[in-house]
């Protein structure tokens, strides 16, 4: 990819999506969904970083998605319950794992969407669903969720499937007060309110869209009192630096659309 030009930070992307492509992307696809869920107990834990960082290791047609010049790279833990199709309802030991993925934010022609590192679950059947229909990088792991409080959380997770390097998390949160929608422009709209996915065959040389439709997150402040991580190190990037920006999220129902070549 060492011919493909984008702009380097501080230079502003004639690309970038707009507010009013951002705020129109909430509103609900047409059709049926493909998938039901329930998200619930996640943490959101971002830091920024530069563009150059991240871009080197996107699909030539994506551009990182930025907010003042820099991209955010994320590790997000949480709970996915109530899992159906719109053809069968909830199967009982398949409708509720725990996720955690490494993500960052992108645009394709100004629609902005999230792009995953890495997406590790607890379900096989789900890894295999998601690798097989929506072309993600699904990967197997064990994790634990524990409230041993109200408003504590504990996540632990260690990656189980071999196709890339081992990583282990584990995070103890407190969740705070209940914050404002967030406002559109602001830096939480930005990292939160995203309603389209990207993803991509290996090779890179396909690339593929998915909606998904829920009501703005309902956010909490968060405080994160341990952590521990190599998932970020896992995909060949360096530690992040300094400590997080976090919010506590959901519950919040989501549908999801199939994926759409683009």
């Amino acid at each position: 990819m060492a011919d493909f030009a984008f702009a380097p930070l501080g230079v502003a992307d004639p690309n970038a999506p707009t507010l009013a492509a951002r705020l129109a992307l909430r509103e609900r696809p047409l059709g049926a969904p493909l998938l039901r869920q329930q998200w619930s107990d996640l943490l959101f834990m971002h830091w920024p970083v530069p563009a150059a960082l991240l871009q080197p290791l996107l699909p030539p047609r994506l551009r990182v998605d930025t907010y003042d010049g820099l991209a955010w790279l994320a590790v997000v833990p949480f709970k996915m319950s109530k899992v159906s199709t719109r053809l069968t309802p909830p199967a009982p030991g398949t409708d509720e794992f725990l996720e955690l993925n490494v993500r960052t934010y992108v645009h394709l022609d100004g629609v902005p969407g999230v792009w995953f590192f890495s997406l590790d679950a607890t379900s096989p059947l789900a890894v295999w669903v998601a690798r097989t229909f929506f072309h993600l990088p699904y990967l197997r792991a064990t994790m634990r969720l524990d409230s041993p409080g109200p408003q504590l959380r504990q996540f632990t997770a260690r990656r189980t499937q071999g196709r890339m390097p081992a990583a282990i998390f584990r995070a103890t949160w407190k969740i705070g007060a209940p914050l404002p929608p967030a406002e559109p422009g602001s830096l939480a709209f930005f990292l939160t309110e995203r309603y389209c996915l990207y993803a991509s065959n290996k090779a890179h040389t396909k690339l593929y869209r998915g909606r998904v439709a829920h009501q703005p997150w309902p956010l909490s402040a968060a405080q994160v009192l341990h952590y521990e991580s190599t998932l970020v190190e896992s995909h060949g990037l360096p530690t992040p630096a300094g400590a997080p920006l976090v919010h506590a999220g959901g519950p919040v129902s989501v549908e999801l659309w199939p994926m759409q070549r683009v």
